[in-house]
């Protein structure tokens, strides 16, 4: 459809990646949050436009949730090619690259905006955000005052992750293979690899890092 705005076809491109991604339909706050927007008069504005437009269509009996359309989005409605879009991720804290430490996590203590392809599409609406401390990581490009993006999801062998470890937290390299119970590997000689005693539970998988110059 080549007659939606920029902005009209960005929240398009949203809806459907939101939907693919998470398996069900983006509320008015999640739109509201993704693209900054002052009230949800604002995404309700939006939305109208593109069920006028017949991107969207109104599901019956389902309030406030829309299908959209087949073949809605054109080549023509796409982001343009060399715009970036910037995502918002909440930080809460800083977290021990170097030996476990305990970690308070609750109210996001500020925010970042990140280039979404920097990311990848597979975060999530949880991702969220830590600054580093320590050097465990350092052979990885992780040094102490960067800011580690994480999503809350199950690990792979050889990711990075932010762990709790018999009730502490740090950021370390999952290492699971099928012979053997996971454990945390840094990238430093100077550091052990840790092993669990009682428990460990994956916070988030490292996503990017960012470093302020």
């Amino acid at each position: 459809m080549s007659d939606l705005t920029f902005r009209q076809a960005a929240v398009l491109q949203f809806l459907q990646d939101f939907s693919r991604t998470e398996g069900y339909w983006p509320s008015i706050r999640d739109i509201q949050r993704h693209f900054g927007f002052r009230s949800t008069n604002a995404v309700a504005g939006h939305l109208r436009a593109l069920e006028a437009k017949k991107a969207i269509r109104r599901i019956p009996g389902q309030a406030r949730t829309f299908r959209i359309t087949p073949g809605a989005m054109s080549e023509d409605d796409s982001i343009p090619e060399g715009t970036t879009e910037v995502v918002d991720i909440p930080i809460y804290g800083s977290i021990a690259a170097g030996y476990p430490d305990g970690v308070e996590q609750g109210d996001a203590i500020g925010r970042i905006q990140i280039g979404a392809d920097t990311i990848g599409r597979n975060r999530s609406r949880r991702s969220f955000a830590l600054k580093v401390r320590g050097e465990s990581m350092i052979n990885a490009g992780i040094f102490e005052g960067d800011t580690v993006i994480l999503d809350p999801r199950q690990p792979r062998n050889n990711d990075i992750v932010a762990a709790l470890i018999d009730g502490e937290t740090t950021l370390k390299r999952f290492i699971q293979t099928r012979n053997q119970s996971p454990f945390l590997k840094a990238e430093n000689p100077d550091y052990p690899e840790i092993y669990p005693v009682a428990e460990l539970i994956i916070q988030g998988v490292a996503l990017a890092v960012v470093r302020r110059i």
